[in-house]
């Protein structure tokens, strides 16, 4: 994993080169996405690419180049890199500039850096018995659509549920559950799946639209509602998704027990197959 995108060109790692006045350091004023690589393909990337774009767009970032341009260059690298499982990472910043609030004179021109990790799934038993959670209180701005790089609010609630002995927090206003940290949330109750729907208190997560187009293919009625934390803890099934590693049961929530069932079950088994048509690893739930 020796090779990064630095703008237009593949360059050693050793080679990057950030400013500490770049934007995305001063004021995490820029965007992100992660892509997951199974066995050599990118799973989805044009869907994430135009995430990327919607994002940019919300906050009036321009790409530093045509978005087809920037698919054939994070290929070149993840071949550069020979990843054959794992995950892409790309950022643009506003760029390098003076700092000041407003943005920078329209000459600066945007900074992307992109760069690969080669991982592997979690253990098999978290796909089997699923993994604990944790209730926190979601304080993130209002724009939760736009994959921003200020996460300070996601990173305090991840180190909640790792203090707690927990896989993930998951994020409520109010009674309203959100999401997770960095997991969309998916709740079974008599047969049909709940999510909360796609607005600007959620990211839409890739993986998240891909559960629901599984469920579409298999007869599984998906109702996109708000719904409180009563609904969740009372919840015959639930699950967490997540870009690379996929449908994760919900094994408990706070001290409450979550039932691990068939419509999990049959989802994450669905959701391997397409992966592994992708060009997925030879066995195991994703």
């Amino acid at each position: 994993m020796n090779y990064v995108l630095e703008n237009q060109q593949i360059v050693p790692r050793e080679n990057v080169e950030i400013s500490f006045l770049d934007r995305a350091y001063v004021f995490g004023d820029g965007v992100y996405e992660v892509i997951g690589v199974y066995n050599g393909v990118p799973f989805k990337m044009d869907q994430h690419l135009t995430r990327l774009q919607s994002s940019a767009d919300q906050i009036q970032l321009p790409l530093p180049y045509d978005i087809k341009v920037l698919e054939e260059k994070l290929i070149e690298l993840q071949e550069k890199n020979h990843l054959v499982t794992g995950f892409i990472y790309l950022q643009i910043s506003r760029g390098v500039a003076p700092r000041t609030h407003h943005f920078p004179n329209p000459e600066v021109v945007p900074k992307l850096i992109a760069h690969v990790t080669e991982t592997t799934r979690l253990p098999d038993d978290f796909y089997a018995y699923g993994v604990n959670t944790i209730l926190v209180e979601d304080v993130r701005w209002l724009r939760c659509n736009i994959k921003s790089l200020n996460l300070l609010p996601n990173v305090l609630a991840k180190e909640t549920a790792i203090k707690n002995n927990c896989f993930e927090a998951i994020l409520y206003r109010g009674e309203t559950i959100t999401e997770g940290s960095s997991s969309n949330v998916f709740v079974v109750r008599g047969n049909k799946l709940y999510t909360h729907p796609a607005n600007n208190y959620i990211l839409n997560g890739i993986t998240r639209s891909t559960v629901i187009d599984i469920c579409q293919k298999n007869n599984i009625e998906v109702v996109e509602t708000a719904f409180n934390k009563e609904f969740l803890l009372n919840a015959d099934e639930a699950f967490l998704t997540v870009t690379f590693l996929g449908i994760i049961p919900i094994r408990q929530v706070d001290e409450k027990t979550v039932g691990i069932g068939e419509i999990t079950k049959k989802i994450q088994s669905e959701y391997y197959e397409l992966t592994h048509k992708s060009g997925v690893g030879s066995k195991g739930v994703i």
